[in-house]
């Protein structure tokens, strides 16, 4: 593992594990994973990084891996609410100073909550795909039917029988989500058995299930998050300087952040990679590590 070491930090809802690596006073990343993968996405990035003397943070978001809740009766949201609230939360916990937070679909989406919500807290932003906050209000329009194709498990969790199909055949049906989702990453299948031990934590499915539900507006949100979802359907812009990297070889679709440039009211440069595919951190390290260190080290550069 060259992740750093292992600790935890206790926030609102959380006791988060994280890794933290690199020099202690040097300027600060947060990384940020998806569903269905864990921290190892940046098992590559993290070295890169603390060779250019950035320490970096590597959560393990809500319902994965040794992150726990504090309380039984905390409502296992999955919102994106509340993934965004656990990264401004550690943030605080840890006092760290204006970090770049970078990620990639739901860690993505927490990244760019939190540099909406606090943008002069945050140094700058790495997303993948874009703008990644979610305009649930419109979640009732169709979208074209290859979409809604490939939206297939969203719809399958929406139901009593997908809920127990992830809970019965988590692992099968997750591996299958990295192979479809990265048709071109030959190590996807290798990658998911040492990743695969995070989605044994206690209150994946729960969160994994609430999310999916939530953004559908089939299940109703945590109360406590309430004036940050207002917010949020509002389609706040993000006014920090900010990098979007585009998988072309998504197979839940290739990005386009072009379409989304409206959303970004400061810096912003879009860099496309073919050939990469969904886990874009685990798929193109360097290119990952690169934009986090161009945003920490050079931000004020002009960007496209």
């Amino acid at each position: 593992m060259t992740m750093g070491e292992l600790r935890t930090a206790i926030t609102g809802d959380l006791e988060v594990a994280y890794y933290d690596n690199g020099p202690a006073d040097g300027p600060v990343a947060v990384l940020l994973h998806g569903f269905p993968y864990d921290v190892l996405s940046f098992e590559a990035v993290v070295p890169v990084l603390a060779e250019r003397g950035i320490r970096t943070i590597t959560p393990y978001l809500r319902g994965y891996g040794p992150t726990r809740f504090r309380e039984a009766a905390t409502l296992r949201s999955g919102q994106q609410a509340a993934v965004g609230q656990d990264l401004l939360d550690l943030i605080d916990a840890l006092e760290l100073q204006r970090p770049v937070v970078a990620g990639y679909d739901w860690g993505g989406r927490a990244a760019c909550i939190a540099a909406a919500v606090r943008p002069q807290g945050i140094a700058g932003l790495v997303t993948v795909g874009g703008y990644a906050i979610q305009d649930i209000a419109a979640s009732v329009e169709p979208a074209a039917p290859l979409d809604e194709y490939r939206d297939w498990y969203q719809w399958y969790f929406n139901t009593d029988r997908g809920r127990a199909g992830l809970e019965a055949n988590r692992d099968e049906l997750c591996r299958l989500l990295w192979q479809l989702w990265s048709p071109e990453w030959a190590e996807a299948n290798d990658a998911f058995t040492f990743s695969s031990p995070s989605l044994h934590n206690p209150d994946f499915v729960d969160v994994a299930v609430h999310s999916y539900r939530h953004r559908h507006r089939a299940a109703v949100g945590d109360d406590r998050f309430n004036e940050l979802e207002a917010f949020l359907a509002t389609s706040p812009p993000i006014s920090v300087p900010t990098i979007s990297l585009d998988a072309l070889a998504d197979g839940f679709g290739p990005d386009d952040s072009e379409r989304d440039r409206q959303h970004f009211a400061g810096p912003f440069e879009i860099r496309r990679l073919p050939g990469i595919g969904h886990n874009l951190p685990q798929e193109a390290p360097r290119a990952f590590a690169d934009a986090v260190a161009d945003l920490l080290t050079a931000w004020h550069r002009p960007m496209k």
